[in-house]
């Protein structure tokens, strides 16, 4: 199969020193950006946070009550989050699937369980934190059942930058940026092109007082991370947002765009793969490991956001230096159509350059309707990773502030050994976020 026309190689050291100086040059003073999106309240354009106003009363309980702030900070404050997502997933093959993946499993699963501790800590300046520990993350590899997911400190830098050290999320991609759990779609697409967490030194800025955009980048080391055996090296990354339309009248009218890059270490080889839509189901896409000194990854995002209707899209694509296989290069991407039938909207968060979730306002909650195509291609020149087309139709219930209920069915052409494999997913899925 023949990929997109390639761009010239990039060598990394150049990455690495450019994003080195960088991060020197870019620490001058400029509420700055925060990954987690379940407690921090959401940024403004007159520099406010605001907490999104959720029904007075709903159809079902919404327990825990979320305990006031305190009235003033004291040397030590700690909040703490929790996470619980329970899956099944139902499997439909035709006889050419089951000849590429075997049979699938229909299975329930603990999809995530999740404890965090947020928090800051001094007087006059204070250090923020984050510690998370994860039972089978979304964010992380599906085949490691315990792990610590985040281990940071965050150094304010000014009112609009911060430094933060330690684990982390890198910077790039919209669906590994955002929270998972506020997708629209239940389970992201292009897992083979980034990382859940990496371990270094991440910066970030919010342009302007009104907030139009943010710049982050980091520099990080995977042998760093105690859990981590593989010792890639340093990887580079760096994302660049631009809330480029936004009513003032109504801020669920807006019109978000981004575009990432990322240097990727390697210790000889490089391996790229995914699963197609559901964490139970095996890698559909695998190029098992394969010679190569490093790549560049870069992605474009973009968002717009119309009241309750919704349209969002990214494409990523990953060149490999890996002269030995024909340097091959690799993509995906995907576009999502969201309608949320009470009107209520994904707000959009200038501090991180993103859409929380959303909140209902009304009784019985929020339904959306989600759909989706995605297409991710891991085959090219020598390296026969497979590819992966889907459609998905969903319907979330944004049941109270916590609860979400979703059902999704996906539909799958998998292109590998010579064949073309279709199977149906039936994802349902049960969300308690605190």
């Amino acid at each position: 199969m023949i990929g997109p026309e390639r761009l010239p190689l990039i060598p990394r050291p150049c990455l690495i020193d450019a994003a080195v100086g960088a991060l020197l040059l870019l620490s001058a003073p400029a509420a700055a950006q925060e990954t987690v999106s379940l407690q921090v309240p959401r940024g403004t354009a007159s520099g406010e946070l605001a907490v999104e106003p959720g029904a007075e009363t709903s159809a079902i309980p919404d327990l825990p009550p979320t305990p006031p702030p305190p009235a003033a900070p004291g040397f030590l404050d700690i909040r703490p989050s929790l996470v619980v997502l329970v899956d099944h997933t139902f499997f439909g093959q035709d006889a050419d699937s089951i000849a590429q993946v075997g049979t699938q499993p229909n299975d329930w699963e603990l999809r995530a369980a999740r404890l965090s501790f947020l928090g800051s800590m001094g007087g006059s300046y204070r250090v923020g934190f984050q510690v998370s520990g994860e039972y089978k993350g979304f964010d992380g590899d599906p085949e490691t059942t315990w792990q610590l997911t985040d281990l940071s400190l965050t150094f304010p830098i000014g009112t609009r930058s911060k430094l933060i050290v330690g684990k982390t999320k890198e910077t790039f991609a919209y669906e590994m940026v955002g929270d998972a759990a506020n997708l629209p779609a239940m389970e992201r697409v292009l897992s083979p092109f980034f990382i859940s967490r990496n371990t270094g030194a991440k910066f970030t800025h919010v342009w302007g007082p009104a907030k139009r955009g943010t710049f982050s980048m980091g520099l990080y080391n995977d042998a760093w991370d105690i859990q981590n055996a593989d010792r890639r090296g340093w990887d580079a990354s760096a994302r660049v947002t631009a809330l480029v339309w936004a009513d003032p009248d109504d801020d669920s009218r807006y019109l978000h765009l981004g575009a990432a890059v990322r240097d990727v270490a390697s210790k000889g080889t490089l391996r790229y793969r995914g699963r197609p839509g559901s964490n139970v189901a095996t890698n559909f896409i695998d190029t098992g490991r394969f010679d190569a000194d490093g790549a560049l990854h870069t992605g474009f995002e973009g968002m717009l956001a119309l009241g309750g209707v919704s349209v969002q899209g990214e494409w990523v694509r990953a060149q490999v230096d890996a002269p030995t296989n024909g340097n091959p290069v690799f993509s995906g991407w995907y576009v999502t159509g969201s309608w949320v039938l009470t009107g209520d909207h994904r707000p959009y968060d200038r501090n991180v350059g993103y859409a929380r979730r959303v909140v209902p306002k009304g009784h019985w909650g929020a339904p959306e309707l989600v759909v989706r195509y995605s297409d991710v291609d891991l085959t090219d020149d020598l390296v026969d990773g497979g590819r992966f087309r889907r459609t998905d139709l969903g319907l979330n219930w944004w049941a109270t502030r916590r609860w979400k209920a979703g059902i999704a069915w996906g539909h799958v052409w998998l292109d590998r050994n010579g064949l073309t494999g279709e199977t149906d997913t039936l994802l349902t899925r049960i969300q308690w976020v605190y």
